[in-house]
């Protein structure tokens, strides 16, 4: 079929500064800015020019009116989906307490406070307030650190594979490592252990067997040019059944014995023993460094509850010749990341962790508690949505989940909110509350939307009763 000549329409397609003076440029030209509303409204009117002249049937009737309509439709649409990528706030309802996809921890108030107040205006950074003069550079974070887990000194870095790189890079370059082969992950976002050590310029010796590796394996391996034991928490897979491994404990003395150093890259971080709700196999950073290790590296913002970082601690000497190599200045982190994590780690300090950090507040919260909520949510969502017979509303038995690539099989016991809507599927329902403001994202499971209110905050309950509301 030739294709249909539609160019006599062109001439109704509206003018860039016509799109310009529209109702709905008028609407968004404040938050876009003048240059910016320009570009957007010439990329709307040139794709609608293309879909003109490619549409070969001649079935549309264009008029300058329905040109403009569609122009406009368009430009909101591009903005509209601009602005879903910029950074905003959401709901979390998904029962994920460390969700990885929404920005792992939430921070504590006291967090919060601090970004706002202290480091979002002159600060401290590097500057001895009594004496008058250059300071450490986050001399406080790192002093609390070092106490809290019993460390002699501490570091801070960007991310924890940031720390592992730099501790490798350091002190194992042109060196081997020793780690046992069950310990090789793949943690996520393509971050292997074998890739780092490569990158580094450390050699890996691997010894053992995926589910089994002696303290002997070690032994054997270790020569010459042994600069490193490595021990690996796995974080988000675990090998059961027939298994064993050395302790800490005996992997320092093995590596002491043989005057290298034992570097345990524990992952998650648990600052206390969390067994008490489920987390029986967290590596806790204070027994560790009693068990004899040099050099530790931990998330931040997992078990911790603060915000992305890498946290370096062990022997003095140690960590203070990670300190002076060059790459750390290029892995330091910045004013923000030291105020939050002073703020969160003085809340361990406080002993006041489990009531103010909201990780460990939900972790910590228990089945009844849970049900308690939910219930009462229940009652206050049928009170309000009288009118609405579409939704259809259910309390069922489930389970949240750890997240952040701690204790995958750790699935805390969690009563649910379960959604059907009469005139949506379950997809369409999770869409809607996806796309309202702010976005409530949930999980389908069995076809129905699921709200676990472990995850929500109780300041948030009121937006997404309303939310709930108007679907």
């Amino acid at each position: 079929m030739a294709k249909h000549d539609n160019s006599e329409f062109l001439q109704f397609l509206p003018s860039v500064d016509a799109l310009l003076h529209s109702a709905t440029a008028n609407k968004i030209s404040k938050q876009a800015g003048a240059k910016h509303l320009t570009r957007l409204a010439r990329a709307a009117a040139d794709s609608l020019r293309q879909e003109i002249l490619d549409e070969q049937n001649g079935s549309k009737n264009y008029s300058r009116e329905s040109l403009l309509e569609a122009a406009e439709i368009r430009l909101e649409s591009s903005w509209q989906t601009e602005q879903n990528l910029a950074s905003q706030t959401v709901i979390n309802a998904t029962g994920v307490i460390v969700h990885t996809n929404l920005g792992r921890a939430p921070l504590s108030e006291n967090t919060r406070k601090a970004l706002i107040e202290t480091a979002s205006r002159y600060c401290n950074l590097e500057y001895d307030v009594a004496a008058g003069k250059r300071g450490k550079r986050g001399a406080h974070a790192e002093n609390l650190l070092a106490e809290l887990t019993g460390a002699e000194s501490a570091l801070i870095v960007n991310n924890c594979a940031a720390a592992a790189f730099l501790v490798l890079t350091v002190l194992a370059r042109g060196g081997e490592v020793v780690i046992s082969r069950g310990e090789l992950v793949e943690i996520g976002g393509d971050f292997r252990v074998p890739d780092v050590m490569t990158e580094s310029g450390a050699d890996l010796r691997e010894v053992g067997t995926t589910n089994r590796t002696r303290v002997s394996d070690y032994e054997k391996a270790v020569n010459e040019n042994t600069r490193l034991i490595l021990k690996v928490h796995p974080s988000n897979y675990r090998i059961v059944g027939f298994t064993a491994a050395p302790t800490l404990a005996e992997l320092a003395e093995l590596a002491h014995r043989h005057n290298i150093l034992l570097y345990e890259d524990a992952g998650s971080g648990a600052m206390f023993d969390l067994s008490e709700y489920g987390l029986t196999d967290e590596p806790i950073i204070g027994d560790s460094i009693k068990a004899g290790a040099d050099v530790i590296t931990f998330s931040g913002d997992k078990l911790l509850g603060g915000v992305q970082s890498g946290l370096i601690v062990g022997r003095r000497e140690t960590v203070e010749k990670i300190r002076k190599h060059p790459l750390y200045r290029a892995l330091r982190v910045d004013k923000l990341i030291y105020a939050a994590l002073e703020a969160t780690l003085e809340s361990f300090r406080r002993d006041a962790a489990l009531q103010e950090i909201p990780v460990l507040k939900m972790l910590s919260m228990t089945e009844t508690e849970i049900t308690t909520r939910i219930k009462r949510f229940a009652r206050r969502l049928k009170n309000k949505s009288k009118g609405n017979q579409d939704l259809q509303i259910e309390i069922i038995k489930g389970n949240s989940v750890i997240g952040g690539g701690s204790a995958p099989m750790i699935q805390p016991p969690a009563t649910l909110l379960a959604l059907k809507h009469v005139k949506m599927s379950a997809a369409s329902l999770e869409q809607n509350l996806r796309l309202s403001e702010p976005p409530v994202i949930t999980r389908i499971l069995e076809d129905k939307v699921l709200i676990d209110l472990r995850t929500v905050s109780e300041t948030e309950e009121a937006e997404l009763l309303k939310i709930l509301v108007k679907i």
